[in-house]
């Protein structure tokens, strides 16, 4: 949402800042939701309740979307929609220059906070007892996903399905819910099936390059759906 908000309203900032003004639009923006959710989790701890509530924050900054789109000019809303899509090949080295520095910097920012999540999983008091401060983990790791969810999806769109559905795969593959092997697996297999959607976007004998948000979703969708089978087949089997 922030996203679209630099380009439409704020065509001097964005000229002036550049590739910066975008950055700092989208981290913004993606800790703002991801801190609504954070806390709509603190007082709610139905799982489907949230998830509600989560396709609710979605719904709304949709909605401020489209407004804006209704409000833009022609030329900026065919460059969103193009942006919508998501793409690899768009971002330049010029561009890489920028965006490389704060993912490196959240993926080392989450790569300390390894130790207090493993912490975290076997609950806030036993977290607490170790000397772990839940507020400020939770804080730092606000920071974390605003700084590489908010950067990437700036420069290459919002690519849907694979931070959803690698996580899922790395815990079938490794068996763990440890950080310190779930951490690197992630990152290198989701950097792995990107590449792989990437090259399947690439239309052989032919110019034309599909969405790569098709193709993440083409796979993704059913990881996710295999996910919650095993998981409802899973609380069967021990008569939940």
């Amino acid at each position: 949402m922030a996203s679209a908000i630099v380009p439409a309203f704020f065509g001097v900032v964005s000229a002036f800042l550049g590739n910066w003004a975008l950055v700092v639009a989208a981290v913004a923006g993606a800790s703002l939701v991801f801190l609504l959710v954070a806390l709509a989790s603190i007082r709610i701890s139905d799982s489907v309740s949230l998830l509600i509530i989560g396709i609710m924050f979605g719904s709304i900054t949709g909605a401020i979307v489209n407004i804006l789109q209704y409000f833009s000019e022609p030329e900026q809303i065919q460059s969103f929609i193009v942006w919508t899509f998501g793409s690899l090949a768009g971002v330049t080295w010029v561009e890489m220059q920028v965006m490389g520095p704060i993912v490196f910097a959240g993926l080392i920012l989450a790569f300390f906070l390894i130790k207090p999540m493993d912490a975290l999983l076997l609950g806030e008091n036993y977290a607490r007892g170790v000397g772990i401060s839940v507020n400020k983990t939770r804080i730092a790791v606000i920071i974390s996903t605003a700084l590489i969810a908010g950067t990437l999806t700036a420069f290459t769109g919002p690519i849907a399905f694979v931070g959803v559905a690698v996580p899922h795969i790395a815990r079938s593959i490794f068996r763990t819910a440890s950080h310190k092997v779930l951490m690197p697996a992630v990152v290198l297999i989701g950097a792995a099936i990107m590449l792989i959607c990437d090259i399947f976007s690439q239309l052989p004998g032919n110019q034309n390059t599909l969405p790569i948000n098709s193709v993440t979703a083409l796979f993704g969708g059913p990881v996710v759906i295999w996910v919650i089978m095993r998981s409802r087949n899973v609380k069967a089997s021990f008569g939940g």
